[in-house]
């Protein structure tokens, strides 16, 4: 019912920016919060920075200062800027999506597939 694309993902050297994107698609009433999520070479998924649909950012302590997360309602997409990238951020993203599909329902977790991001030298 809702798909979640991400893009933007590569190899940057350390010290440098990538731009990830999260295109949100099908049937959607109203998106209550997205979110960037990911999961490092041997860890655990760790949860990165999330906007509700007020445009407040909530990041996390390891990203703080150096991300900044923000959201195109009107297109239902998700940015996410990062500058000074270090080989700690180097992690698969995964974008995550609260959707209401309909006035008169719920809302469910819907998740991207991911995209890699590498930070080495």
């Amino acid at each position: 019912q809702v798909q979640l694309v991400e893009s933007g993902g590569g190899l940057v050297q350390p010290g440098g920016s990538l731009r990830l994107s999260c295109a949100a698609s099908g049937r959607i009433f109203r998106i209550t919060v997205m979110a960037w999520y990911r999961r490092a070479p041997g860890k655990q998924r760790e949860w990165v920075a999330d906007i509700p649909s007020d445009g407040s950012t909530n990041y996390a302590d390891s990203v703080k200062g150096r991300i900044t997360l923000s959201r195109d309602n009107a297109k239902n997409t998700l940015y996410l800027q990062m500058n000074s990238l270090r080989p700690e951020d180097t992690a698969v993203y995964y974008c995550y999506a609260r959707v209401q599909t309909s006035l008169n329902s719920g809302s469910d977790d819907y998740w991207g597939q991911g995209t890699q991001v590498t930070v080495s030298s």
